[in-house]
């Protein structure tokens, strides 16, 4: 079975929790074109990029992208 990476929904979670893009980037320490590029699916987050979202969203690290198994 192989694992991919489909559509990051980091913005998903952020709006659940009532923040902005911008606070959200302020409380991880980076930028708020950074933060962008993640909601947009234009950059994949490392895995402390991941984490950091874990701690500050109260969300698991696996629930940030959708995931497709393939066959």
């Amino acid at each position: 079975m192989k694992v991919s990476r489909g559509r990051c929904l980091l913005l998903d979670h952020i709006k659940s929790n009532g923040l902005t893009q911008s606070e959200y980037a302020r409380r991880a320490g980076r930028s708020k074109r950074m933060i962008s590029h993640f909601c947009k699916n234009e950059r994949v987050m490392q895995p402390q990029d991941m984490y950091t979202a874990e701690l500050i969203l109260g969300c698991n690290m696996r629930d940030l992208y959708e995931w497709l198994l393939i066959e």
